[in-house]
């Protein structure tokens, strides 16, 4: 059965490795556990910069024009220490989410996200203490 990261990152090669066979990609074949754990890592990471936090609430907004930025900034710092509590499948959601490419090279890794997936994310987030409340 693939896992969350073959689906996720294992699925889409370069045309050139595709038609000309996986020697004539300069970057070779990465794990892609390697590659999900550093996708991980930077998205955790990203979520708790100001940039982000600011990029978040201005799309947030759209929808909730009543939202505050404070708002959008705890909902976002709190999924840092709830990250390894989750299933994986909810991860894999998340990642999904917010993730809209993974470009690899060998710079390094280039990751491109869907702002629309943060704004829904702050939201599910921003809802769960109310959740908690009501229990």
């Amino acid at each position: 059965m693939p896992s969350a990261t073959d689906e996720q990152f294992g699925k889409k090669f370069t045309t050139s490795v595709q038609k000309l066979g996986p020697e004539t990609c300069p970057v070779r074949r990465v794990p892609a556990g390697e590659i999900e754990a550093a996708v991980i890592d930077q998205l955790r990471a990203l979520l708790r910069t100001p940039e982000m936090i600011i990029k978040t609430w201005m799309a947030t907004r759209k929808d909730n024009s009543s939202i505050t930025e404070t708002e959008v900034r705890e909902a976002l710092v709190q999924l840092d220490p709830l990250w390894d509590e989750l299933f994986p499948a909810e991860q894999a959601r998340i990642v999904q989410l917010l993730v809209e490419r993974v470009d690899v090279a060998v710079e390094g890794i280039s990751i491109r996200l869907r702002t629309e997936g943060m704004a829904s994310l702050a939201a599910e987030l921003r809802q769960q203490p109310e959740h908690r409340r009501t229990a």
